[in-house]
């Protein structure tokens, strides 16, 4: 009698899960961004979650939770319930570099979520106040050596991607520079242009308007290659430096989320990613979407773990950690 309550028990609960999925989504989503509005993964996860949204016949709301390198509104979502209605949208520093970075990470980014899709990888360009004398990397690595007891770079905050390409950058300058933790891009960036301080090492999407619109200089591509979407300015190997710095935004569910509404959002973003208006306003914002074969679920956790794994060398080896 037991093992056949507890057989009728299973059958309804999966019963039940296949017609929630059926039914997902039955009200507005959100998709938290664990930064400041106006930044790149604010940018690009309006654009996605806007035309997810249309896809799925509800509104995919975006809430904004900065603080910790990203990991308070990541941390936000991993404690959330895994019905599929909270999502966020990752990034290298939230899901891989905050792990070392970090003495006390608030989660483990492997097991504490369930990946859904990664939507695209974005390099990470060095940009300096307009006035800094400097035009080029290597008079750019002069100026930090002299002056780095007045020198500061500022990051969307304490183990965010900007932070650790700065700190990368700054170890194989051989260059001591304080570092001023921002609460998101967007105030990083206005000091940047009032002068408040001397550089960042942003992300391309908010990089570029500010480049063309001459508000600040790029000095170099932290990437191997140059970018398309700023194809004048040089990469750091080019100009005799092996620097290598980027980003990547991927989508995460609370651990333990249903298969099926797993797959009902991954199929969404996908499609998303192909509408021609969304891919052409990411590339032109120079994030480049990766191929389908890597925007699966599977592929996604791998990848978690193995950047994971990529980036504790580098931090070990510069000294950086944050409490």
């Amino acid at each position: 009698m037991r093992k056949l309550m507890l057989s009728a028990a299973l059958a309804l609960a999966s019963l039940t899960g296949a017609a929630s999925a059926q039914t997902f989504p039955a009200r507005p989503l959100t998709m938290v961004i664990p930064f400041a509005a106006g930044g790149p993964t604010d940018v690009l996860g309006r654009v996605i979650a806007a035309r997810m949204g249309e896809l799925l016949g509800q509104n995919v709301i975006i809430e904004n939770v900065g603080g910790a390198g990203g990991m308070t509104g990541s941390a936000k979502v991993a404690q959330a319930r895994p019905d599929g209605y909270t999502m966020v949208l990752g990034t290298v520093g939230t899901h891989a570099q905050g792990q070392t970075l970090y003495k006390k990470p608030l989660y483990h980014a492997a097991t504490d979520f369930t990946p859904v899709a990664l939507i695209a990888e974005v390099p990470i360009v060095l940009i300096a106040r307009k006035d800094l004398p400097a035009d080029n990397l290597k008079d750019f690595v002069a100026y930090a050596k002299n002056n780095a007891d007045k020198m500061q770079f500022g990051s969307a905050g304490a183990g965010s991607a900007t932070h650790l390409g700065c700190v990368v950058l700054n170890s194989a300058m051989g260059a001591n520079i304080t570092h001023v933790p921002y609460r998101g891009t967007g105030p990083a960036m206005q000091d940047l242009q009032g002068g408040r301080i001397d550089y960042l090492c942003e992300i391309m999407s908010t990089a570029k308007p500010q480049i063309d619109g001459g508000t600040v200089k790029a000095i170099a591509m932290l990437t191997k290659d140059r970018s398309p979407a700023l194809p004048n300015v040089a990469t750091a190997t080019e100009q005799g430096l092996d620097v290598q710095a980027y980003t990547w935004n991927a989508i995460f569910l609370p651990k333990n989320a249903p298969a099926a509404i797993v797959a009902k959002l991954h199929d969404a973003a996908l499609e998303a990613m192909h509408t021609p208006a969304v891919k052409e306003r990411l590339e032109n914002l120079g994030a480049m979407i990766v191929a389908d074969d890597r925007a699966t679920p599977q592929y996604l956790g791998g990848f978690v773990k193995s950047e994971i794994e990529k980036w504790a060398a580098p931090i070990k080896a510069s000294g950086a950690s944050v409490e």
